[in-house]
């Protein structure tokens, strides 16, 4: 099938590993011109050079950004602006699961649960809109199932989550017909080095009943499924799609609604 992503400039945010470096990946083998960015450069370099050793160093480069600070926000979009005169998509991917189980959060732990998993999409997309109105882009988030039901996930992030959700469908309302949101609502994904990893790796037995019992499909999500479907959002062949939620998560919220 063709995608129409040839060419396409598109910014990935979180991107250093997981379904952000998977999404990059995907779009590299549709010969799109990637910008890959995280917070922490360690890792992004590191996964940098492995896509130019598999994709060539032409369309893949890479930049240390944190998301959650305009100010490194505004030094992206100016470098963004300088290389490729513009943008077509991008994928506000940054989401960190990782919070405390009390049924509210102090105040500390929730803003950085909030700035992480939502401040970071407002901020990249309110700094993003105008190139990609001039485009005529696409803008991705990637959220959670965790924001459309209580499913045991933190409070806070799941609120984060959930905060997702209605700024994409209101976004996509206003600026239709010139640029296309959408979201992807992912479930148990696994990942070398993911928070389900560490899991596995503390109790395995525990994590094969909760997902064999929680999931109809009776298995992890990957990446890469994750990936296929943000490729497709963010195509041509998606172009009537805009303010919708998909989600891939095997099956684990058909019955919650």
């Amino acid at each position: 099938m063709e995608l129409g992503l040839a060419g396409k400039r598109v910014l990935i945010t979180g991107a250093s590993k997981g379904i952000g470096a998977a999404i990059s990946a995907h779009f590299l083998q549709e010969k799109a011109q990637v910008r890959i960015v995280a917070r922490g450069n360690e890792q992004l370099q590191k996964t940098a050079a492995e896509l130019q050793k598999s994709y060539g160093q032409k369309n893949i480069s890479a930049m240390q950004c944190d998301c959650t600070k305009q100010a490194a926000l505004n030094a992206l979009q100016q470098s963004i602006e300088d290389s490729w005169q513009g943008i077509d998509i991008v994928v506000a991917n940054i989401g960190d699961g990782r919070s405390i189980a009390d049924s509210l959060p102090d105040e500390e732990q929730w803003q950085s649960t909030w700035n992480t998993n939502f401040e970071s999409a407002l901020l990249t997309a309110r700094t993003f809109l105008p190139m990609l109105k001039k485009s005529k882009g696409c803008l991705l988030f990637i959220s959670s199932i965790a924001g459309l039901e209580a499913i045991g996930a933190p409070v806070d992030y799941s609120t984060a989550k959930a905060a997702l959700f209605a700024l994409a469908k209101n976004m996509s309302r206003k600026l239709a017909p010139d640029v296309r949101v959408n979201v992807i609502a992912p479930g148990n994904i696994f990942f070398q080095g993911g928070s389900w990893d560490e899991k596995i790796q503390q109790d395995a037995d525990r994590i094969t009943n909760i997902i064999e019992s929680s999931v109809p499909m009776q298995r992890f999500g990957s990446v890469d499924e994750i990936a296929d479907a943000a490729l497709f959002l963010c195509s041509d062949r998606a172009s009537f799609i805009t303010g919708s939620v998909l989600v891939v998560d095997g099956g684990q919220t058909v019955g919650v609604f």
